[in-house]
């Protein structure tokens, strides 16, 4: 897999998924839309520390910085 995930978007990613396990686990987002977005910071997380996200390949997205030669 190539790196299309610059490192504010990993950043911003790691922050919202951390945002919302603490929403879920004191109890202020709860029930189905709980669980989705648990599932969602999950991915967000795994997205982060791979450096690449799935949904930016078909785009052609890359938020990785050019590297000049």
């Amino acid at each position: 897999m190539k790196k299309n995930m610059g490192s504010a978007d990993r950043i911003i990613r790691i922050i919202i998924a951390v945002i919302i396990g603490v929403l879920y686990y004191t109890g202020t987002i709860s029930g189905t839309l709980g669980l989705v977005l648990i599932i969602l910071a999950g991915v967000f997380l795994l997205t982060s520390f791979v450096s690449f996200c799935p949904l930016y390949a078909p785009f052609g997205i890359s938020t990785c910085a050019v590297k000049e030669k």
